[in-house]
């Protein structure tokens, strides 16, 4: 067995064994998209790609993708429509994985892309949510990849932006009127969290 690849690269191989045969996965960007690439090439044949701007694939674009919107993307899509309507599609509970990114996550899953520090004088400005905190209330199940660094995997976040298991009670989600399933997994550089079933602090799996 090959030893030469990146911790980049293995975090594509692991997050893409989330993908099951049949998922709808709200993809996005970067690593996620390489993940259902090699879920669809292997496990996963007949799993669906949705992008935020309103596509829906049944298999990855041929070429490069620098941003979800790109022509390549276009191309052969199942769906091509808009962005309220790949939200809804959500909304009505048809996705059953969500990859979103983040600054910051802590033990309960919640994740931070608003800022870093004081809110009122910030340490870091973030982008924001995007599509992030749909994601997180709406998605059966999402995942999160970052490096895993001690800045990134905290106690707790400066801001909830995208929310996972919030304090971590039992059914803290769904006593907040949240429709989703909550954060299956973190993905990290050095291995895989998990969560318990009904929510709770994450484990090394």
């Amino acid at each position: 067995m090959t030893t030469d690849y990146t911790p980049q690269e293995l975090m594509v191989a692991v997050a893409s064994r989330e993908i099951r045969d049949g998922d709808t996965v709200f993809v996005g960007m970067r690593l996620p998209v390489l993940a259902y690439a090699v879920a669809q090439s292997s496990h996963a044949p007949s799993a669906r790609g949705l992008f935020e701007v309103g596509l829906m694939r049944s298999r990855p674009a041929e070429k490069f993708l620098g941003t979800m919107g790109d022509p390549p993307n276009v191309v052969g899509a199942l769906w091509a429509t808009r962005m309220s309507n790949a939200m809804a599609l959500m909304a009505q509970g048809h996705v059953d994985l969500g990859f979103i990114g983040g600054a910051e996550v802590d033990r309960f899953g919640n994740l931070n892309t608003s800022y870093v520090g004081d809110p009122q004088k910030p340490k870091v400005k973030l982008p924001g949510s995007g599509g992030g905190a749909d994601i997180a209330i709406l998605s059966r199940r999402w995942v999160t990849l970052m490096s895993h660094e001690r800045r990134r995997l905290v106690d707790r976040v400066s801001f909830v932006t995208s929310p996972g298991y919030g304090d971590g009670s039992p059914g803290w989600r769904r006593r907040n009127g949240l429709l989703g399933g909550g954060p299956s997994a973190i993905v990290t550089t050095l291995g895989v969290l998990r969560f318990p079933d009904d929510g709770g602090e994450a484990f090394l799996a």
